[in-house]
């Protein structure tokens, strides 16, 4: 799944060590979403949307190939 969490948190000025310790992982798992390596629980998309004051919408986009 693509995400544009790395270009919203550059936006905020958050380090990835800044997002992760606001949500309580490491800043490896932020390395990991970001690079689309991990896929995050719905509890953990919707706490960086707040985080980055966006909606879980503009974060992600699914796979189009997993939609049909």
């Amino acid at each position: 799944m693509k995400n544009n969490i790395r270009e919203l948190r550059k936006e905020k000025k958050y380090r990835q060590e800044d997002l992760a310790t606001a949500l309580g992982v490491t800043r490896q798992t932020i390395n990991a979403i970001e690079n689309d390596k991990y896929d995050p629980t719905l509890l953990l998309a919707f706490k960086l949307a707040n985080i980055l004051k966006t909606t879980v919408d503009e974060l992600f986009e699914p796979d189009p190939t997993i939609l049909k």
